[in-house]
């Protein structure tokens, strides 16, 4: 008998922490603190420690993080910002927010991250930053990536919402570029109970006008240096933070027995290319995302068997409405337009258990089946 498996499970999570988390918000109620304060300042403090990072700043939410570090890495309107067009629209939507341009490029076809090769090409006068984007939990090559920025005088501005305690042979993800943003959506990694992000940086001034912009412009109340924005993390989704913060190690380390379980599963079915690891890439397996031909009927196979899945992304952003006015062709990027036709994921959780991995394997089989005879 099919057992049904959700594709995101959060209540073990949250099941874990919650004595502790509403003990502490009893406090906060109590004292009617809730913008900023103790609790921020303490996660703020200990996720630094965590990635490797002289400076964090908590902020209201992933997207608002990455305006925020184009604004601090001194991008103005007209200015281009370099990224893959595999990515969630909020790598673009936070350039296109400030006025600058997103240039898109392809990514290479084993990781599906951005292609170091595709970089120089898109390099022009009008070229800031170039955003790599640490996708499903990996890091992307930096090593690759800094000696062109270097070349070239630009600024890396690290995209690290999929990949909190993700490492490479460059370093931890978020902490190699000059800055990094970050998301806390309830599903990555580290989840908040709501929205909330971070900005991180070893750059003091960087993160002091960082810190200043998400306070409405302000360092001192109600005197305003800069058109800033309301873009400050609260001290309810610091408590959540903080309490996940200390297992995070330890849920990664289950996410990566999942994977290989995953791996280990896929290898007798046919037609399924499974994902792979960077050579000295520590990943974290924010997602676990398989390739696979006739994406739909596989996808809706196992929707009726109970399956949870996901595409991680259908469309690649130069592709979307929202930036059509950008001029960009079906065909330009055929790396990235290939996956987004048979990418899919499949239900990835710290507290995912063998017996559903054995289920979803095996309607995933089922499925690969039923669309062969289909052909």
């Amino acid at each position: 008998m099919s057992i049904a498996v959700p594709f995101l499970d959060l209540a073990p999570q949250q099941a874990e922490i919650l004595d502790e988390v509403l003990s502490v918000w009893r406090t906060q109620l109590e004292s009617a603190a809730f913008i900023g304060g103790g609790e921020v300042a303490a996660f703020e403090a200990e996720f630094a420690a965590y990635s490797g990072r002289e400076h964090v700043i908590g902020v209201s939410n992933g997207t608002d993080a990455l305006e925020l570090a184009y604004r601090a890495a001194g991008v103005e309107p007209g200015d281009e910002i370099i990224m893959p067009a595999n990515t969630f629209i909020a790598t673009a939507e936070a350039a296109s927010r400030i006025g600058a341009v997103p240039v898109f490029v392809d990514v290479d076809d084993e990781y599906l991250l951005i292609d170091p090769d595709a970089i120089a090409s898109a390099i022009t006068s009008r070229t800031r930053v170039i955003v790599p984007v640490h996708l499903f939990g990996q890091t992307a090559p930096m090593e690759r990536l800094l000696p062109i920025a270097q070349k070239h005088g630009l600024t890396v501005v690290e995209d690290a919402a999929q990949s909190h305690g993700a490492s490479s042979p460059a370093g931890r993800a978020g902490a190699i570029g000059h800055i990094a943003a970050t998301s806390f959506y309830p599903g990555k990694n580290l989840g908040a109970a709501g929205d909330a992000g971070a900005v991180m940086t070893n750059d003091a001034d960087a993160a002091g006008l960082v810190r200043n912009l998400a306070a409405h412009g302000s360092s001192v109340k109600y005197v305003h240096d800069h058109v800033g924005m309301n873009a400050r993390l609260d001290a309810i989704q610091a408590a959540v933070l903080r309490a996940k913060l200390r297992r995070l190690d330890g849920w990664n380390e289950a996410r990566r027995e999942a994977a290989a379980r995953y791996t280990e599963l896929l290898a007798d079915v046919d037609g399924v290319r499974a994902p792979s690891t960077r050579p000295g890439n520590h990943d974290v397996w924010h997602l676990y995302v398989i390739r696979v031909e006739q994406r739909g009927t596989v996808m809706a196979g196992l929707t009726s068997a109970g399956i949870g899945a996901a595409i991680h992304y259908p469309t690649p952003v130069h592709l979307t409405a929202a930036y059509g006015d950008l001029g960009y062709r079906c065909g330009q990027f055929p790396v990235a337009e290939g996956a987004a036709d048979r990418i899919l994921s499949l239900p990835m959780f710290p507290h995912l258990a063998e017996q559903q991995q054995v289920a979803v394997v095996r309607e995933l089989s089922r499925a690969m089946r039923r669309r062969g005879a289909l052909a």
